[in-house]
């Protein structure tokens, strides 16, 4: 017994010193202000981090604490920071949602965002205030798989491309649009951005470009020249893709090159191979691509919008085999994308991404199943989006403080609907488009299987339902599958059981549906809604609670406004 002792003894410092070596807390200390800068040539007033656009990478490993120590420098308005597909076990008040689990920071505040990274994957972090994504408030995340670990595929080298798109015209003023009576709707954005760097009114691939634009004279070194990815010859290179775009849907692809898929949102999906890839707002992916080409030319990278008839330039970088010089240009024009409205060439591809064989599968049955209709509606003569005829218009006291501390009259206790009448037609305009506004909560049991469908339809205008893709904060779900038309039970049996994808983002199609299936594992208040930043603004979104109970200590910072929340903080300090 004495020489068991004796071993422990010696063994513990090596057992904690490897627990520690496991885990490593990594620092970050931003500012967030407005800067002058020109993502496509044209200055213009950019929200950055650090004087910084695109925010700093974040670069961490599984089981890591991020420490994010945020300043508001924006001298009139609050802020937060969204970690967008980061669960936030255990952190639900770091989830950076303004009103939902925080307060938005005052200016000449700071906010200290603290929580641990627990999968490996392809993430990015952006502002969740008012348009804040609009105006530039974004950056990259990459978590690696630990130490000790390995991905399930092998690659030589690895970039990263951050996805974005932008207007001249500036957040503020798109706000004051959208909520304007009559309504003014924002319009399509004038560039494409890859990581924040555009072309406007000049084309890198001028003698290709449709509209005909003339060529881009770059000298070098201008904050819009475009970023390129180096390569060597028969090399496999991991190319990681996320969107943070406010409005379009993209596709990408790169000359000549086939790509493989191996992630999306964080989780492994059974490879597959495209000539090109959809990926829409909140999404994001790993392919694996050889560079197998003649290595005497180089390559273009493009993306092109879709679901909406494209009123904007595709965006382009560049492939430099090495070692040909940068600025020989590809002999052979960019792949050209299919057409904006081929939505059976983005439906086949959705229907692609199975999960990795071995990776968690559903429960086989719910407990509780919520149909969610998406609507264009009036309300006042003001325009709005709805959900099952409620738009959401969040309250001043963030949900997640005011439920975990019981604090009246914060919010609507009325539960929203859970399903749509059954005689509504998704295939047709409204027979009355007037709507309500509403901040109700969907109360989850915790521990439970939640199924959410989706359910798209008829917009305002004659023949118009749109693209959504939605995100939901706090999860993965299984996409247990995609349909036409309007969900009814008979399609319960076309459910994927087997291999349905993990994914934190998804999109429902026009006049289609979407099935999705969670585990309410993770107490906290949780926003899902269209990644579409004006169709958030305009009130496409729910909010989800559950095990609020379990939720350690909120930080004050994170309850005391409103009014309610104020009233709480003073009760609660004397």
């Amino acid at each position: 017994m004495a020489s068991l002792r004796l071993l422990l003894l010696l063994l513990l410092p090596l057992i904690s010193s490897s627990s520690v070596m496991a885990e490593k807390t990594r620092h970050f200390k931003w500012d967030v202000e407005y800067i002058r800068w020109s993502p496509d040539g044209e200055e213009s007033i950019v929200m950055g981090i650090n004087g910084q656009f695109p925010g700093p990478t974040i670069r961490a490993r599984v089981e890591d604490i991020i420490v994010v120590e945020l300043t508001n420098k924006l001298h009139t308005e609050g802020v937060v920071i969204h970690w967008h597909g980061i669960r936030q076990l255990g952190t639900p008040w770091a989830d950076g949602t303004a009103a939902i689990s925080q307060c938005a920071i005052n200016p000449g505040e700071t906010f200290l965002y603290r929580f641990k990274v627990d999968k490996a994957g392809t993430y990015f972090y952006h502002g969740h205030y008012g348009m804040q994504r609009s105006a530039g408030l974004y950056g990259s995340l990459i978590v690696d798989v630990a130490e000790n670990e390995r991905e399930p595929f092998h690659y030589d080298g690895e970039f990263n491309l951050l996805l974005s798109d932008w207007w001249h015209k500036g957040s503020h003023e798109q706000e004051v649009d959208l909520s304007s009576n009559p309504f003014r709707w924002i319009g399509e954005p004038q560039t494409l951005l890859i990581n924040g760097r555009g072309q406007y009114n000049c084309s890198l691939a001028a003698q290709s470009s449709k509209p005909p634009l003339p060529q881009c004279k770059l000298r070098g070194g201008e904050q819009y020249a475009p970023q390129i990815l180096r390569v060597r010859p028969n090399k496999t290179c991991r190319l990681r893709l996320a969107s943070t775009t406010a409005l379009a849907s993209l596709n990408l692809a790169i000359g000549g090159h086939k790509m493989v898929v191996v992630e999306a949102d964080g989780n492994y999906v059974q490879p597959f191979s495209v000539q090109d890839i959809d990926i829409y707002s909140g999404e994001s992916y790993s392919i694996l691509f050889t560079t197998d080409q003649d290595p005497s030319k180089n390559y273009w990278i493009s993306i092109n919008v879709r679901g909406r008839e494209p009123k904007t330039p595709q965006g382009l970088t560049l492939l430099n085999y090495l070692p040909n010089s940068p600025s020989k240009f590809p002999t052979l024009p960019p792949h050209i994308a299919p057409l904006w409205n081929d939505y059976n060439h983005s439906k086949s591809f959705s229907n692609k991404i199975l999960a990795l064989m071995g990776s968690p599968k559903p429960p086989p049955y719910n407990h509780r199943r919520i149909v969610l209709l998406n609507t264009q509606n009036k309300i006042d003569g003001y325009t709005k989006w709805a959900i099952n005829n409620v738009s959401l218009v969040l309250p001043t006291t963030p949900y997640l403080g005011s439920i975990r501390y019981g604090i009246n009259n914060a919010f609507d206790t009325r539960p929203p609907p859970n399903n749509f009448p059954k005689d509504y037609d998704v295939m047709k305009q409204a027979l009355n488009s007037n709507s309500t506004y509403g901040n109700g909560v969907y109360m989850l049991k915790f521990n439970t299987t939640i199924d959410i469908i989706l359910q798209n339809a008829n917009a305002l205008g004659k023949n118009v339902s749109e693209i959504h893709p939605w995100h939901l904060h706090g999860h993965d779900f299984w996409v247990l599958g995609y349909g036409e038309g309007k969900f009814s039970e008979k399609d319960v049996k076309k459910f994927n059981l087997k291999n349905p994808p993990l994914r934190n983002t998804v999109v429902i199609f026009p006049y289609g549906w979407t099935a999705l299936r969670f585990v309410t594992d993770n107490p906290g208040v949780w926003a899902f809604h269209c990644h579409i930043e004006p169709h958030l603004h305009m009130g496409m979104g729910v909010i989800f609670a559950e095990g609020v109970h379990l939720v350690k200590k909120i930080p004050k910072e994170a309850l005391a406004c409103g009014l309610t929340g104020k009233m709480f903080m003073s009760e609660k300090n004397n």
